[in-house]
Parts: C-alpha cells; sequence; structure tokens
C-alpha cells in the first residue's frame, strides 16, 4: 500500500512534530511516500534546493503513484487543498482535523461527500481511524 500523506509546509509548521508522529502511524499500513512532511528542517519556505517546478513534479508524481491520500487539514493550506481536489474521484481520501476550540473544518473538505472526514483529539485516536479506513481500503 503506498499512501499520500498531505500536511502544511508554506501554510504553517505548527503540527510539524504531530506531523512526524502521524507518518510513523501510517508507517504500520504501508510506504508513506512523503515522509518528508514531517521533516523538522523544512519551515514554512519549503525545502531548500528543488525548484517549486520540481516540487510540483515529484509530488504530483507522488499523488498518482499512491493508493491511497491520508490529509491533516487543521492548519490550513492551499497546498493541501489543491492535493486533495487533484486526487478527488481518483483515489480513497482520509482527512484528518484535530478538534480545537473556535477552529472548524473547512465547509469545502467537510461538506464533500468524496471525503472521509474524520476529527480526533489526541495521537492516540489516529489509530483506530486509521485501522478502520485502512481496512475498508486494501488495495
Amino acid at each position: 500500500m503506498k499512501i499520500y500523506f498531505a500536511g502544511s509546509i508554506r501554510g504553517g509548521r505548527d503540527d510539524m512534530q504531530l506531523y512526524l508522529q502521524i507518518i510513523d502511524l501510517l508507517s504500520n499500513f504501508g510506504k508513506v511516500l512523503t515522509e518528508h512532511i514531517g521533516d523538522q528542517t523544512l519551515s514554512v519556505l519549503g525545502e531548500d534546493g528543488p525548484t517549486d517546478g520540481y516540487i510540483y513534479k515529484r509530488d504530483m508524481e507522488w499523488l498518482n503513484e499512491a493508493d491511497v491520500v491520508v490529509a491533516e487539514v487543521t492548519t490550513p493550506s492551499l497546498g493541501v487543498g489543491y492535493e486533495l481536489g487533484k486526487a478527488e474521484g481518483k483515489k480513497p481520501l482520509l482527512c484528518i482535523f484535530r478538534k480545537q476550540e473556535g477552529r472548524r473544518v473547512s465547509a469545502m473538505i467537510s461538506g464533500n461527500k468524496n471525503f472521509q472526514v474524520k476529527n480526533y483529539k489526541e495521537l492516540s485516536d489516529l489509530n483506530q481511524i486509521f485501522k478502520d479506513f485502512f481496512e475498508v481500503n486494501q488495495i
């Protein structure tokens, strides 16, 4: 199983440590193609070295190669939204949103029947969410 994990980079890196932990959990279910999302050296400026064109091409190749897409959507990100739009109708999509007072997931995500949206409070909540998602979407 090849997993495309999407999380905010240029939209904000507040959840970088969480992304690392999510990637670790996801690796129990398959190969995470986008492990760099949890890279602690990435800033809101993104990766050093590759051009934006290179990053776009590489990420689109990974997105096409993936069997499923899992997106952490707590921190709004244009890139994550774009990736979800590109994968919609082509792959199973799971959007996870960490419940916080005063914050709601975008209606463009939660209102889309093609996206499975799950709320969580703690990292430990994701174990069952992932288990259920991957059980239904065995490729």
